[in-house]
C-alpha cells in the first residue's frame, strides 16, 4: 500500500500566509547574536547580570528572543518579534518564566528601538539607542498606571558578544 503527499505547491495560501518577507523585518538584523546584560532595576537594590540571545526562526519571518538573568526575582524570557498584521510595523509577543503574556509594538529605525504597550493600569515602554558600531545598546524602561504620568522602571545595558563591563 502507497501512500501520498498532498503537494501544497498548487494549493491555495490561507489569507494569513505572507507572499514573502515583509520589509518592516530588515532592521532586525542588529539585534541578532548575544547579548550580555546588566540591568538595574527599581525594585532591585544592585544591578544583575543576563544573557539575551536573538535568532530568526526557519524561514526568516520571526525573531526570538530568549532572556535569562542571574537573579531569582528576575523572569526568563521568551519573545517572538514580527512583523504586524498590517506587514508595515513590527509587534513583540512576549512571555516569561511568571505565566505573563504581554504584546507590544515597535519601531527600529536609525539607530533608535522603540518598545511600548498600552494597557489599562498597566502601560510600559521603553527607549534603546545603538553605539554606532552596533555593539553597544542602553536602554530605558518607563511605567505608568494611568498611561498620563510615567516613572523610571529600569535600564538595560547591552554589550554584543561580551561580558557586561
Amino acid at each position: 500500500m502507497t501512500t501520498s503527499r498532498k503537494s501544497h505547491q498548487h494549493s491555495p495560501h490561507p489569507s494569513d500566509v505572507p507572499s514573502g518577507r515583509s520589509p518592516a523585518l530588515a532592521p532586525l538584523h542588529v539585534l541578532v547574536g548575544t547579548w550580555f546584560v546588566e540591568m538595574t532595576h527599581v525594585a532591585l537594590s544592585a544591578p544583575v547580570h543576563g544573557l539575551k540571545t536573538y535568532t530568526w526562526l526557519e524561514g526568516g519571518h520571526f525573531l526570538i528572543e530568549r532572556t535569562r538573568f542571574d537573579h531569582p526575582d528576575v523572569p526568563d524570557s521568551v519573545a517572538v518579534i514580527g512583523a504586524d498584521a498590517s506587514g508595515e510595523g513590527l509587534s513583540e509577543h512576549y512571555f516569561d518564566s511568571r505565566g505573563v503574556l504581554r504584546v507590544f509594538e515597535m519601531t527600529l529605525e536609525n539607530g533608535l528601538w522603540k518598545v511600548w504597550r498600552d494597557e489599562s493600569g498597566f502601560s510600559q515602554r521603553f527607549t534603546g539607542t545603538f553605539s554606532a558600531d552596533g555593539q553597544t545598546l542602553e536602554v530605558v524602561g518607563e511605567l505608568s498606571q494611568d498611561g498620563m504620568q510615567w516613572e523610571h522602571d529600569f535600564t538595560h545595558r547591552y554589550s554584543k558578544g561580551k561580558g557586561a563591563s
